[in-house]
């Protein structure tokens, strides 16, 4: 089976990255919009970054415009959105698809079938994968999870590492 470190990603300026950085880290992958009735999850995302990131924990933004065209903007354009208003330190990587023939392959492995996981299309913006340190897919949040409510999870899998 498959791990998130075999997959590489596009950051925003066009590079490849391997996730394989990530190698031994808990990772939420959240896919996003900047015109989305979620964008304030951007906040709340930033605190569990700043809270947990020092034991471990890394998170990874993926902008999306399949979903309504909330993510209108290139990728620069994103960036500056991030920054000037959520001032946000975690990784937002380049725009992707995450559903279709065009799903980028590393969202067509999230939405297969993992054991307990919900699988299938993402419904919306800000649906939220919790990866383990093992690189496997512990969890699937749907959009309407605010990231708070992640929080005890993510503290329960840094403490067993």
């Amino acid at each position: 089976m498959s791990k998130i470190y075999d997959f590489s990603v596009e950051d925003s300026r066009g590079s490849q990255q391997p996730l394989s950085q990530y190698q031994g880290k808990l990772v939420l992958v959240v896919n996003t919009a900047s015109k989305c009735g979620y964008t304030p999850q951007y906040k709340e995302l930033q605190a569990l970054y700043e809270a947990w990131h020092e034991k471990g924990l890394e998170i990874l933004a993926f902008p999306c415009n399949q979903f309504g065209q909330q993510e209108p903007g290139s990728n620069a354009e994103i960036q500056q959105f991030c920054q000037l208003n959520y001032g946000l330190t975690f990784p937002v990587f380049g725009k992707i698809d995450v559903n279709g023939k065009d799903a980028h392959p590393l969202y067509k492995y999230l939405r297969s079938q993992h054991e307990n996981i919900p699988s299938g299309d993402i419904q919306w913006n800000f649906t939220k994968f919790l990866i383990d340190q093992n690189g496997e897919v512990a969890h699937r949040y749907e959009s309407s999870v605010n990231p708070k409510e992640i929080g005890k999870e993510i503290l329960k899998l840094l403490e067993t590492e």
